[in-house]
């Protein structure tokens, strides 16, 4: 029993930290459609969602259930398997990355406070091996070394989902908004990925906890401040990913009546407006990992040890915090900015947001060079 105890131990721990960890997203997720809502109602000087529960807090619960028992429509010259899969791949390559994201700090002993009152008891011995074993736990489910590699390339892999949705779909509409997403996240992709290489010389890892420590031991704190050329193009190249305003062409209401996802209805269309928000997330995450120090708390480590639990909650509740930030500026962003031609968003991103990433990396091959003469 001990023997299969121990080796089931560890997918025990992964399964219940991806569940746990995916059902947060998700629910951050439909939170932050209504405060979108919110937000816009508030920048536009109307009323926002305020019927459904108190204050409107469980509308999400409501949009849910109404996207179930909408009626299922599916073109009749539509190639249906790919039809069915497109909205799948979307939403999963858009929650993969977190498997990969840091939370938080390690804990030292997180179950170091249960032994006492297990001691002797008949369940003793199960629960003492289970707080050995969890000893140093980090706050991630999966942590490898080539962290920034493994986000970049699922997240690549997600305009497959957008593209295969137009084309499936048999319809003009679907088809053009699929080739403005796969041309607008292929130019940006190489903006985003330029921005990225100068954090990655300056920390010396692709690891993503790597990266928050050498954020931690910098005499920065903060790669924002070094980085702050590369921080502005990843932020602008992040819009254009997750095709939001300004970059929302794929989607654009007055030209191609939603694009990609025209022909899509009930919990089909569900799972790309799911898959959307989710991405918001993920870049957001990648954002404050990258340039704000993750879930560092500049000051923290003199009121509480780093790797107690205090410490360690804080900590993630701070990172938490980052995270919501950057979301309300995307929703900020919406109320605010027109949406841009699509001839002005392939010139600005080849002629001027690539160009740009392009000159940090070679300023800070230079900064580098000279730091270690």
């Amino acid at each position: 029993m001990e023997s299969v105890l121990k080796t089931a131990f560890p997918f025990i721990v992964i399964s219940v930290a991806v569940l746990i960890a995916f059902q947060i997203v998700l629910m951050i997720v439909a939170y932050t459609v209504l405060a979108e809502r919110k937000v816009l109602g508030w920048i536009q000087g109307r009323i926002g969602p305020n019927r459904v529960g108190p204050w409107g807090v469980l509308q999400p619960f409501a949009d849910l259930l109404k996207f179930i028992f909408k009626e299922d429509l599916v073109p009749d010259k539509s190639t249906k398997f790919v039809y069915f899969l497109a909205p799948l791949v979307a939403l999963t390559c858009a929650l993969l990355p977190m498997v990969v994201y840091p939370f938080g700090p390690r804990i030292a002993d997180p179950l170091g406070w249960l032994v006492p009152y297990v001691q002797g008891t008949f369940a003793g011995d199960a629960v003492i091996w289970v707080a050995e074993q969890a000893r140093n736990m980090p706050l991630t489910i999966a942590s490898i070394d080539v962290g920034v590699l493994f986000v970049l390339g699922i997240t690549s892999i997600g305009v497959y989902g957008i593209a295969l949705a137009g084309w499936s779909s048999n319809s003009k509409y679907s088809l053009m908004g699929g080739l403005r997403s796969s041309a607008q996240m292929i130019s940006y992709e190489l903006a985003m990925g330029a921005s990225i290489i100068g954090v990655v010389m300056l920390a010396g890892t692709l690891d993503l906890n790597g990266i928050i420590y050498a954020q931690i031991n910098s005499p920065f704190r903060l790669f924002i401040i070094p980085q702050i050329i590369g921080f502005f193009v990843f932020l602008i190249a992040a819009f254009a990913e997750t095709n939001r305003v300004p970059f929302d062409l794929p989607e654009a209401e007055t030209e191609l009546v939603a694009g990609f996802h025209t022909e899509y209805s009930a919990l089909k269309f569900a799972l790309f407006f799911m898959a959307e928000y989710v991405n918001m997330f993920t870049v957001s995450v990648m954002c404050t990992v990258l340039f704000l120090g993750g879930w560092y708390v500049p000051g923290l480590g003199r009121l509480f040890e780093p790797g107690s639990i205090p410490y360690a909650v804080i900590s993630h509740f701070a990172f938490i915090g980052k995270i919501c930030a950057f979301l309300f500026f995307y929703i900020w962003v919406r109320g605010t900015l027109p949406r841009f031609r699509f001839d002005q968003l392939m010139n600005f991103g080849w002629k001027f947001l690539l160009p740009v990433a392009l000159a940090n990396v070679f300023f800070t091959i230079v900064i580098v060079y000279f730091l270690n003469r």
